[in-house]
């Protein structure tokens, strides 16, 4: 087998393999022997049709299957031994179905398009300068969370008038421009939140309802959106083309959530028993909560602000025209040309920040032991444990969690990308210079919506 490399420029080079008779036979014979045995004919034995017969009729195909084993293995073994760092995987030339007599096979010839990595520089220093928003929990937040903490304690009541901030369950009727019932038409009971509605209009009109209640509304003025308007009416998503715009809503109940009392039995409920004795000292550790919990979203922000600049500043070439074909040629379900071009600034961006980090990573020599992913997944686990309101698994327990997490390959390669990613940030914020401001969180909102 012979194969010949042809460089087109410093990102692009075409690949040839020559295959001669030699190469394939014993396999090819192979084949053929193999499926004689399994294959089932009409007018013959299981095991006993003519090698003449099978290979007249099935050889072609077997014959292409195993040449594309073998050049598989070819190309990915050409590829490693010769520390070829490529840009997605070798692209077959289009043109390769003419490249030999598949009827009477001899020598083959076939091509791959290649597309490299490109070498590049990363130029950091303190003159880079970035921002981490520290955002400051106010005292307007924590009074919301503790606000919104008092009621996923509270309790449910059943009252006799809707207010701003009650839940009214009621049956939607769909109704005809005539205001008649649809014979056959939409019905389904569902619950409204009068706190979350942000149609004012029909905020307004429910405001007073009570238990017995005939209310014509509109279910588009009740939802928040699409998915939302769908859930609420039990209807698939095509049926929303022909919704009518007039519903009766039957008024069953009202419902009012009483808010926990901040004493001791919530302070023991939310942070373990005597861990707080007073509303004092309950706000004082939400706002720490709140907090740690906002310092992740600004470590977001500062990685995206960061990454975002390493991609603008960085001078990387790519082979675009071989990367738009093999992306073509790649994905799982059919996708256009078309679509390729106009998606692809936000696949380019995405690909630099990878060969960026993975510069960084090589250049540095980052590592992740096996013992950091253990470590993370552990904190995984118990975070989504705790997300219920659970105690995390221990010991044993524990270990096997980790081990079916990371058994999951595509877990796996998550975690380590995730903890890579986490090194190399670590590792640019020691090459650059990052001032710390204080920003409230209305602010921090509009900073990480730009």
């Amino acid at each position: 087998m012979n194969i010949t490399q042809e460089k087109i420029d410093d990102l692009n080079a075409i690949l040839r393999v020559k295959v001669t008779p030699e190469d394939y036979q014993d396999r090819y014979n192979k084949a053929l022997k193999q499926y004689g045995k399994q294959v089932n004919i009409p007018g013959f034995r299981p095991g006993h049709v003519p090698a003449g017969l099978i290979k007249k009729k099935y050889g072609p195909s077997l014959l292409a299957e195993e040449l594309n084993k073998m050049l598989s293995e070819t190309v990915q073994n050409h590829i490693v031994e010769n520390k070829l760092d490529i840009l997605g995987n070798p692209l077959p030339k289009q043109d390769d179905a003419n490249n030999g007599d598949w009827e009477n096979p001899g020598e083959f010839e076939f091509t791959y398009e290649l597309g490299f990595a490109p070498e590049f520089k990363i130029a950091l220093s303190k003159k880079n300068k970035f921002t981490f928003n520290k955002i400051v929990a106010d005292s307007k937040a924590v009074d919301k969370q503790t606000s919104d903490l008092a009621k996923r304690f509270g309790k449910l009541s059943n009252v006799d008038v809707a207010e701003d901030q009650d839940m009214i369950v009621g049956d939607f009727v769909e109704l005809d421009a005539d205001g008649n019932i649809v014979e056959g038409g939409i019905f389904n009971t569902s619950t409204v939140s009068l706190e979350f509605l942000d149609d004012k209009k029909a905020k307004k009109i429910l405001i007073g309802a009570k238990v017995g209640d005939t209310i014509v509304v509109d279910p588009r003025n009740l939802s928040k959106g699409d998915a939302d308007l769908t859930a609420m009416l039990n209807i698939k998503k095509d049926a929303l083309e022909t919704l009518s715009d007039k519903f009766n809503f039957n008024v069953k109940e009202v419902k009012r959530l009483a808010p926990a009392e901040l004493n001791q039995e919530l302070f023991d409920k939310l942070f373990g028993k005597d861990e707080v004795t007073s509303v004092e000292e309950c706000k004082a550790k939400i706002k720490e909560d709140l907090e740690k919990r906002y310092a992740q979203d600004s470590e977001h922000l500062l990685k995206r602000d960061i990454a975002t600049a390493l991609v603008e500043k960085t001078d990387i070439k790519l082979p675009n025209e071989f990367l738009k074909r093999w992306i073509v040629a790649s994905n799982d379900k059919p996708i256009a040309m078309e679509q390729v071009e106009q998606e692809y600034d936000g696949y380019v961006e995405g690909l630099k920040w990878q060969l960026i980090q993975n510069k960084i990573i090589k250049e540095n020599d980052l590592k992740v032991e096996p013992q950091e992913a253990e470590n993370h997944t552990a904190q995984l686990i118990a975070n989504q444990f705790a997300q219920y309101g659970m105690p995390a698994p221990e010991g044993d327990d524990m270990k096997e969690h980790i081990k079916r997490v990371l058994g999951n390959q595509e877990e796996l390669r998550r975690i380590y990308d995730m903890l890579f990613e986490v090194k190399v940030m670590e590792h640019v914020k020691t090459l650059v210079k990052i001032d710390e401001k204080e920003v409230s969180f209305e602010d921090f909102s509009k900073l990480a919506s730009n």
